[in-house]
């Protein structure tokens, strides 16, 4: 049974909406008007066109902060992505970890990035939940009121390269050079940081969790569903995707099906500053990125290859019965 770990009252929440001006040479937004609850985003949240995707200057609802998460696991590299039923657009799909920046944030939306990895990517162990840390900054730890936090033995989080595009609030450039979008559909400003997580070599029986906020009448309830991880692994190979995904429980890799299955937004294809799609299938970016899908020369299930061939040499074949 799913296990509740915080109640929120969404009303405490707010932003502001933007004004963002765009050339080829980079992006900068500001914020205009009054705060925004909720709903009053959702409202905002139209469609909106551009004449030119390179150069337009626009007022959009609000912004939208995501994590290209590349967890660092026993000595392999792996995209994070988690499963969310998206209320608003009556959908589901793998996306980034992400959130909404709040008011407050505006001019600093790598806090809000780091706090959502905090609140989104749990990591447990037999021993307790894996706290993190920011360079020299502790992670917060949203749940320590329901689950027990190892501070003794943190993950570590630090940057990747960013953006080749610079991004400005106002005229303060962002620091980790995020990359940025203006998602047409529902007139946002998004996002994108490139980070690293660092799993500790000491931390074993891993296992990994999504955690969500939903919207359940008057309240944002956060829940752990260990039947439902909903927090999923896509192996690199040398920097570059592999068409596979996987869930992690107590140290093993466990294949997750495909079929069906839609990303978010931030994987569809980007024209200037801008992305038109709501959604794109899996097949089609596999297809866009020029990706193999799985087979037996694919990544891991080569090395799952492998460790058969090796168990056929150690355990003989049963003689079949006349």
């Amino acid at each position: 049974m799913p296990r509740t770990l915080i109640r929120k009252n969404p009303s405490n929440f707010k932003t502001l909406p933007l004004f963002v001006e765009a050339t080829p040479e980079g992006l900068s937004y500001q914020s205009v008007g009054r705060p925004l609850n909720f709903s009053q985003i959702l409202q905002r949240r139209r469609p909106v066109a551009v004449g030119d995707t390179e150069r337009f200057a626009l007022e959009l609802a609000n912004l939208g902060v995501s994590v290209r998460l590349t967890l660092h696991w026993q000595n392999r590299d792996y995209w994070v992505l988690v499963r969310q039923r998206r209320q608003d657009r009556g959908d589901v799909v793998l996306k980034l970890i992400s959130g909404y920046v709040p008011a407050h944030e505006l001019n600093l939306p790598l806090h809000t990035a780091i706090q959502e990895i905090a609140e989104e990517c749990l990591l447990e162990t037999p021993e307790g939940w894996l706290n993190g840390r920011f360079n020299e900054t502790w992670l917060p730890a949203p749940y320590s009121s329901a689950l027990h936090y190892r501070e003794a033995l943190p993950f570590r989080l630090s940057p990747l390269s960013g953006s080749a595009r610079p991004v400005r609030c106002a005229n303060l450039q962002l620091i980790e050079r995020p990359r940025a979008y203006v998602h047409l559909p529902t007139a946002s400003l998004q996002l994108i940081y490139d980070l690293r997580l660092d799993v500790p070599k000491e931390a074993k029986s891993l296992s990994l969790f999504h955690v969500d906020e939903r919207l359940e009448g008057d309240q944002l309830v956060a829940r752990l569903d260990r039947k439902r991880p909903d927090l999923y692994l896509m192996p690199l190979q040398d920097g570059h995707p592999l068409a596979e995904l996987y869930t992690l429980k107590k140290d093993q890799l466990y294949p997750a099906s495909t079929r069906g299955l839609y990303l978010a937004e931030s994987f569809a294809r980007q024209e200037g500053w801008v992305v038109k799609e709501e959604r794109i299938r899996w097949k089609d970016w596999v297809r866009q990125q020029g990706l193999t899908p799985p087979g037996k020369h694919s990544g891991l299930a080569l090395l799952r290859g492998k460790a058969k061939q090796l168990l056929k040499k150690i355990v003989p074949h049963k003689t079949a019965r006349p």
